[in-house]
């Protein structure tokens, strides 16, 4: 399995919802979603999006991902208002899936007609987190591919389009794992466009001999690597590896493999399945005291009262 699959073997979205927005002369919104990931597909017309200084322009057959909770305002073409409609409010209170986003002034406006389904995903920050510490605020538009991935992204929205009008069995897995698909397709066109001369950690998906560490390390974070392990998976000497390791991902493999064990630890916490002893062992271990140790300088309280404050959480919400 290669190393982006591997790194996102345990990230997982969730509480997936939908709506339709349709836009008919001057309009405009602003949108800051808390711990949330969101994408826009654009059915027709065009539109912009106000975002961290920049302007974006959007158009039909676009797919946007906003990956990381970013305050946005979305506007007609050729139209800005400061006055722009908190459209939270209107998510936090709607009862029905479809939003229609006409001004007032629509008279006056040369504006068309404009269709977009907002698409707003849960993650798990903890497993996340490194991914989207070094995703730029928005991602780009999916233009100029091949008519084949084109093609998925078209048969994405036919399939949400067809989820959206009716009322059957399973469709909120559906959309949760609609929405992992187009992750995951913004994501590997974003790290496929990455320069060379970067300072992304994102890169070394791309490096041919980094790229094998990183998904062994993933696929096996129990197993007891070594420099001289990985470096052997890597084809490349001990020294050299640790280098060019370093400088893509910025910390050493080690460093970053105890980084990955112990999200992952979190994660089986927060998930309640298995028992502390188990988990120690799931993320490479060799005893509880250890683990509780290590766990502990990372997360400021002992595997056991992160747990109890999850569970605690978990019976407030139920």
């Amino acid at each position: 399995m290669d190393a982006l699959s591997m790194l996102l073997e345990n990230v997982h979205l969730f509480e997936t919802k939908y709506y339709r927005l349709q836009g008919s002369g001057n309009w405009s919104f602003s949108l800051t979603r808390k711990d949330t990931i969101v994408f826009y597909l654009v059915l027709s017309g065009s539109f912009c999006i106000h975002i961290d200084g920049s302007n974006r322009h959007a158009q039909a057959g676009d797919m946007i991902m906003i990956p990381n909770t970013h305050h946005h305002v979305s506007y007609a073409l050729n139209y800005h208002s400061d006055n722009a409609q908190v459209l939270d409010d209107k998510l936090s209170e709607l009862s029905s899936e479809s939003i229609r986003l006409d001004d007032d002034d629509n008279e006056n406006s040369d504006n068309s007609d404009v269709c977009i389904i907002l698409i707003e995903c849960k993650y798990d920050k903890d497993m996340i987190r490194p991914l989207l510490s070094v995703l730029p605020p928005i991602l780009p538009e999916i233009t100029d591919l091949p008519e084949s991935r084109l093609e998925v992204i078209d048969v994405a929205i036919r399939l949400l389009s067809l989820e959206s009008e009716h009322e059957r069995m399973g469709k909120t897995a559906v959309i949760n794992h609609w929405a992992s698909i187009m992750m995951i397709e913004c994501l590997r066109t974003y790290i496929e466009r990455l320069p060379e001369a970067t300072d992304n950690w994102l890169r070394a998906m791309k490096d041919p001999y980094l790229a094998k560490a990183l998904a062994v390390m993933h696929d096996d974070p129990s197993r007891n690597w070594t420099i001289h392990k990985l470096a052997e998976v890597a084809g490349m000497s001990r020294s050299s590896f640790a280098q060019r390791f370093k400088d893509s991902v910025g910390m050493p493999p080690l460093t970053y493999l105890i980084d990955y064990r112990l999200r992952l630890a979190a994660r089986y916490l927060r998930l309640q399945q298995n028992s502390i002893g188990r988990i120690s062992e799931l993320v490479g271990y060799a005893s509880d005291s250890t683990f509780s140790q290590a766990f502990k300088r990372v997360y400021g309280v002992s595997p056991k009262a992160y747990r109890q404050h999850y569970q605690k959480r978990a019976h407030e919400k139920s």
